[in-house]
């Protein structure tokens, strides 16, 4: 019976192992990186991969969705290949964040101490590799404010009364 549980669990192991090697990459180690374009070439291999992992978390995806596979060796990637259309999709779109967040974050006013939000893929995509393109409101209303609103209160209430308005209209 221990025999069995050994065998088993060996077995396993070897699965993970050989799974893991599969599934690995040609431009692994640091060093010169190749065919950066939308990134400034001073970026460190780290910095890069340190980047490709928030993409991958923002859009939901894996490395595979944008890197083509190697000619020689199908299950890995080729990193600086550019046989796969969709990164050049995802240079576009980090350009895009790129120029959003330098032409018109920086613009904006901030008189609190906390910088602003900066726009990253995450802003719209949020974990989709589509990003959602209607806004369901809800729940996410607010509850009507009890009747008679006290002083204090009478500008917001006159706020959500005219929101609710266009609300009832909007659902017509």
């Amino acid at each position: 019976m221990l025999s069995k549980k050994f065998f088993v669990m060996s077995m396993l192991i070897l699965i993970v192992a050989f799974a893991s090697q599969s599934f690995s990459y040609i431009q692994r180690a640091p060093g010169k990186l190749k065919n950066i374009k939308a990134f400034p070439a001073t970026m460190t291999y780290d910095e890069v991969d340190h980047q490709m992992d928030i993409f991958k978390v923002a859009l939901g995806v894996k490395c595979n969705h944008c890197h083509a596979q190697t000619k020689e060796s199908a299950p890995k990637l080729d990193m600086s290949s550019d046989d796969n259309p969709k990164k050049d999709i995802a240079r576009e779109m980090i350009r895009m964040t790129r120029d959003l967040n330098e032409k018109y974050m920086a613009q904006l006013s901030n008189t609190s101490k906390e910088p602003l939000q900066e726009i990253t893929c995450n802003t719209c995509h949020r974990g989709n590799i589509k990003p959602e393109d209607k806004v369901n409101l809800d729940n996410h209303r607010p509850e009507r404010p009890s009747q008679g609103p006290s002083n204090t209160n009478t500008t917001a209430a006159k706020r959500f009364s005219s929101l609710s308005a266009l609300a009832r209209l909007s659902n017509k």
